[in-house]
């Protein structure tokens, strides 16, 4: 939001009298003078009049789970177990899923309140890799690793996936890499070449990798490192 709007938020403060605070210099964005009021300052920013906080900072919060097979990436469901319900109360709060899991599938999920960077992390356009183990019902035919490069056509959207890589691991197992994150996108694909996918596994996006250590349904605060490696 931009800096005069939030101070026309306020009550009794016109946007004129707003942009005349900033020019002179007496509003703060984290404890320095900004006189740009058209500045784009998002929720995690403090705001101050003459050293008056009209707008706190809140504090942001990037989270990895190992997510279990049974439990619905939603923040919230009438029927069944959230990933939510297995992440303490106290960090509920403005949560959100940065690229989800259907109910059977498990592995790597990334639960934010940073909108921006959340859309930075799951963009198609940005082509940050996900990467998946897949297990299917029959054999993986050779063809299936040419057809995935070439892209399939998914004639619902009118459109045709993105190129994505195969490596063949056992008869019936592989490992995927997608570029982008379409509904149901590697379950659809291996439908369109004649098999079926019996379990999906997230193992890492971009370079943020699920610790082999972290035991499903626990989760840990990603480090700074991996916040700060999206492009």
């Amino acid at each position: 939001m931009k800096l005069s709007r939030i101070l026309s938020n306020q009550d009794g403060t016109s946007r004129k009298r707003a942009n005349a605070l900033i020019a002179a210099g007496r509003v703060t964005v984290n404890d320095l003078p900004c006189r740009v009021a058209a500045q784009e300052v998002d929720r995690f920013a403090s705001v101050a009049v003459d050293g008056e906080v009209i707008q706190a900072a809140d504090t942001p919060c990037y989270l990895m789970l190992h997510k279990p097979a049974g439990y619905l990436s939603a923040t919230v469901d009438a029927e069944h177990p959230t990933v939510l319900d297995l992440i303490a109360p106290d960090l509920h709060r403005d949560l959100h899923i940065a690229g989800r899991l259907d109910r059977a599938s498990t592995g790597l999920l990334i639960l934010t309140n940073d909108g921006q960077w959340s859309r930075q992390l799951t963009e198609p356009k940005v082509k940050i890799p996900k990467i998946y183990h897949v297990t299917t019902a029959y054999p993986i035919s050779e063809e299936t690793s040419e057809r995935f490069a070439e892209g399939l056509w998914f004639e619902y959207e009118q459109l045709r996936t993105s190129p994505a890589q195969l490596e063949q691991l056992g008869a019936r197992e592989a490992r995927v890499t997608l570029y982008e994150g379409r509904y149901h996108q590697i379950k659809r694909m291996f439908h369109r070449v004649g098999n079926r996918v019996t379990a999906l596994h997230r193992e890492r996006m971009g370079d943020i990798r699920l610790n082999e250590d972290l035991a499903t349904g626990d989760y840990r605060p990603l480090t700074s490192e991996e916040i700060l490696s999206l492009p």
